[in-house]
């Protein structure tokens, strides 16, 4: 498990982007389980929407891509460099995610060559999805 200093010393992303607030399980450059906590104290609740607060899709597609990311920057020879979201295909998003609910981010790495990956994601909300896409990643310095 890791907790979100540990997650920061892995990703350069800091709040209000940091979307991977703990890592639940963990096998470097195959699998991850992580969740994100969503708060009506978030900036983006402010605009989406006034009276009916909806976590946008693209927020859980970056989520996703951050705990992937996280399974790719474990791998030793990835320590320290960074993972760009490449590409998102077949994003479906199928419940809506409100103030107060975790996200479980679940990223499963199907294919990595050289410095690049693709994976498949899902994000659950009390053990129903709210979407899934798959991932491509490219890893530069």
């Amino acid at each position: 498990m890791l907790e979100a200093n540990e997650i920061q010393q892995i990703l350069p992303h800091r709040y209000p982007m940091l979307m991977v607030d703990r890592v639940l399980e963990l096998t470097a450059g195959e699998r991850i389980v992580a969740q994100k906590n969503v708060s009506i104290n978030e900036a983006i609740f402010q605009g989406h929407f006034p009276g009916n607060p909806i976590f946008p899709g693209v927020l859980q597609i970056e989520a996703l891509a951050q705990a992937g990311a996280i399974a790719l920057l474990s791998l030793p020879d990835f320590k320290g460099k960074t993972a760009f979201l490449g590409g998102v295909k077949k994003a479906k998003f199928r419940k809506m995610v409100r103030p107060g609910d975790v996200m479980r981010l679940e990223v499963t790495l199907d294919k990595l060559i050289d410095h690049a990956g693709k994976g498949t994601g899902t994000v659950f909300v009390d053990e129903q999805v709210a979407c899934t896409a798959e991932l491509t990643f490219a890893i530069g310095d």
